[in-house]
Parts: structure tokens; C-alpha cells; sequence
């Protein structure tokens, strides 16, 4: 009798839905899992006659599972303050790279190894763009991340020296007035450079730029002159000036020279004159000491960017994100990753906050988005179906005992 093929293959339909919806509830805690949903549908028919009115009469043969779709909703988002931690805010997935073979992930429950390397949680690399001399290039192609874990990063002599001043228009000619500014050499020494400028007749003022007595035994080309208009503005030099050069630093470091911005980026003067007093409101440079390697951070974009133990950052990456046109296409792998296949096309890769793909939240990891009440109503029906297909298979069974009685 088909009557039991029936039942068979709504149990059958009604386990795997059962499995669906335990799968789910099992991985409510797992790091951006996505719920799935069993879709049915019925089997062929078959056409045991036809009505008065010429109907055709069927009778189905059971059901199937004709689909298992994913709910790719966003899950919500939980601070951890971790920051190998990362979640995406929005589309896209993380590529992670593991024996060659690439993979996609929602989860960033992200780790770094020994080596600095960020890695998941199986051991397969993040990828994204790598960075030299702090400036990442997005033209190249994907590569492992890593952190410069242990790395020092080197001293860097002054180049440049900004600073905001004012002059007063109203001193006596002869007048001098000092702004300091500390400056580093090529070994990360510091030296605390001294401008003086003296007042040689009105609207001018000559100054020159010195190291404390001992730093350096030799230097050429420290002095020039400021000349300002009637209105206090800065006239010549006209651009940016040099420090001169330091010889014969006695720490052994390297000559120093670096540049004095008098103009802001706009071509403002910095060093004005006015009849209000002598004053130093702001000094910048762009020197600094060695560095021990610390942490990371990572911005929407997915810029990577490490911190040093001597107040320095630099970009050392940029988290890729891949985009799918047809995500139910996605094969799940287990361990949080998918694979692409024929039907979801291959991923687009790019940055974050592009082409359609959501920001990367830093220190943050994106939860399960399953709704337990929702999995908990379906549970009762998936049971009660499958109670339903039991009860049809012991009727059928039933009815079987009784024909056969009656042949006997």
C-alpha cells in the first residue's frame, strides 16, 4: 500500500524540520549564526480517474524537504572590549584563508598567534591589504594579517617644527623673546631647540635657532630674518625656513636639520605681530623615540592601525569584506565559515563601508540572530506534525491488520 510511503515521507520531512530548528536553538550562543528554515513541498501526483465533469481526481504521495533557507538578518551587536574582536555592521562577510583554501565568515571571534598573525579561532588567516611605511595598499591583493607583535618601532628625527607666536609690535628695539620646542635626533634623543628672535628695527626681528651648550659642536645656517607689514602680517620669508643644520651631535646620532613652518597649510602665517605681549600658544614636531609594539585597533573602514609605547600609531592593514549576490547560495562548512558555490557566484571583495558592504565595528562581536520564542513555536509544530504522520502510519497499519483478516 502507498498509504506508508505516505506517513514515511512526512516523518521523514518532519525529522529533518525537527533538526533544522534544534540546530538553531543549539547554536543560540555561537558568534553571528544565521537560524535556518526547512521549506516543504508536496510530491508528484497520481490520477486515479476523473470527476462527472471531467475533473482529473489525484492523490498525492507525501511531501519533502525542498529547502533549507538561512536567515542572513543582522544579529545584535555586544561590546567585549577585546580588540582581536570584530563585527560587521550590515552586508558582507570576513575572508579567512586556511591551506590555501578561502572561506567566508560572518564571525569575528578573531585571535592573534605567536607570530602576530590574526587568525581565527580554527587557526585560518584573516585576509585583507597590506601596509608599508604606514600607508596600506588597497591595489594589491589579499594577504595575511599581522600585527607587529614584539616589533620596535624606529626613532625618528625631527623634519618639521610648527609653531603659533606672536611678537610685540611695541617693544624696544633690542628686545629679545625665546619660544622652545623640544626636537628629536635620528636616535630618538631629545634636544630642546631654542628660537630666539630680537627685535632689530620696527617690523623686523632677527632670530636664530639654537641646541643647549653640548649637544652639538658645530652649526650653519640657524639665522635669518622675520619682516612684517604694517598690519602685522608676516611678509618674508615668504615660505617655509630651515633650522640649519646640527653637526657633530654628541650622542652620535646622525646631523640635524629640519624645517620651520612659518604658514599653515593654507598659506596663514603662524608668527604674527601685534602690540599685545610676546607670546609662544601652540608648538608641534614630528619627531619622536623608539617604540615597543602595544596594541591594535581597527576603524569602520577595517584600517588596522598599531599603537607604540612612544605615543606613535601606523596602519599596518585593512580588513577585506567580501559581498554575495546570491547569499542562499552559500554552503555552510561548520565552524562558523561558508564556501561559494556555483549558485551564489563568486564573492566580491573590497572594503569595508563599499560597493553595498556594512562597517566593521571594532571590539565587538555580532551575536546569534536566533529568536528562541519563534524556534520554541515552531518546535510544537514541527512535533505535533510529526505526531500527526505517526498517528497516519499506526491508522494505516491498522487498516493493513484488517484486510488482511479479512482475507483469512
Amino acid at each position: 500500500m502507498g498509504s506508508f510511503s505516505i506517513a514515511l515521507t512526512g516523518l521523514e520531512a518532519d525529522t529533518v524540520q525537527l533538526n533544522t530548528i534544534g540546530n538553531n536553538l543549539a547554536n543560540l550562543n555561537t558568534s553571528a549564526f544565521k537560524t535556518q528554515n526547512s521549506a516543504f513541498e508536496d510530491l508528484f501526483y497520481q490520477q486515479i480517474g476523473t470527476s462527472g465533469s471531467n475533473d482529473a481526481i489525484q492523490v498525492g504521495v507525501g511531501t519533502r524537504v525542498s529547502q533549507t533557507v538561512t536567515n542572513y538578518t543582522q544579529g545584535s551587536l555586544s561590546t567585549t572590549g577585546n580588540s582581536t574582536d570584530m563585527a560587521l555592521s550590515g552586508a558582507g562577510f570576513f575572508v579567512v584563508q586556511q591551506a590555501g583554501s578561502q572561506q567566508l565568515t560572518r564571525a569575528g571571534n578573531f585571535e592573534l598567534d605567536s607570530s602576530g598573525n590574526l587568525i581565527t579561532m580554527q587557526g585560518a588567516s584573516v585576509m585583507g591589504y597590506g601596509a608599508t611605511a604606514g600607508v596600506v595598499n588597497t591595489n594589491s591583493g589579499l594577504v595575511p594579517l599581522q600585527m607587529p607583535v614584539g616589533t620596535t618601532q624606529a626613532a625618528h628625527a625631527t623634519s618639521n617644527v610648527t609653531l603659533t607666536a606672536n611678537l610685540n609690535a611695541g617693544a624696544t628695539v633690542g628686545t629679545s623673546f625665546t619660544s622652545p620646542v623640544t626636537v628629536y635626533d635620528s636616535l630618538g634623543t631629545t634636544h630642546s631647540a631654542t628660537i630666539t628672535y630680537t627685535l632689530a628695527s620696527p617690523n623686523t626681528w632677527n632670530y636664530a635657532i639654537a641646541l643647549p651648550a653640548g649637544d652639538a659642536t658645530g652649526v650653519t645656517g640657524n639665522t635669518g630674518t622675520l619682516t612684517f607689514n604694517s598690519s602685522g602680517q608676516l611678509v618674508t620669508p615668504a615660505s617655509n625656513v630651515s633650522s640649519g643644520t646640527f653637526t657633530g651631535l654628541t650622542d652620535g646620532a646622525s646631523n640635524l636639520s629640519f624645517k620651520w613652518n612659518l604658514y599653515d597649510a593654507k598659506g596663514n602665517p603662524l608668527i604674527t605681530q601685534s602690540t599685545a605681549a610676546s607670546s609662544t600658544t601652540a608648538t608641534n614636531q614630528d619627531g619622536f623615540a623608539s617604540g615597543v609594539y602595544q596594541s591594535f585597533s581597527v576603524d569602520a573602514s577595517g584600517v588596522i592601525t598599531a599603537s607604540f609605547s612612544n605615543g606613535q600609531t601606523e596602519a599596518v592593514g585593512q580588513v577585506a569584506v567580501a559581498s554575495i549576490a546570491n547569499q542562499q547560495g552559500l554552503v555552510l562548512a561548520g565552524n562558523n565559515n561558508y564556501t561559494t558555490s556555483p549558485a551564489s557566484g563568486l564573492p566580491s571583495i573590497g572594503l569595508a563601508g563599499t560597493g553595498g558592504r556594512g562597517t566593521i565595528v571594532g571590539s565587538a562581536l555580532e551575536q546569534s540572530n536566533v529568536d528562541i520564542s519563534s524556534e520554541f513555536a515552531d518546535l510544537i509544530v514541527a512535533q505535533r506534525a510529526f505526531e500527526a504522520n505517526s498517528k497516519t502510519m499506526t491508522t494505516f497499519d491498522t487498516v493493513t491488520q484488517d484486510t488482511l483478516g479479512m482475507i483469512r
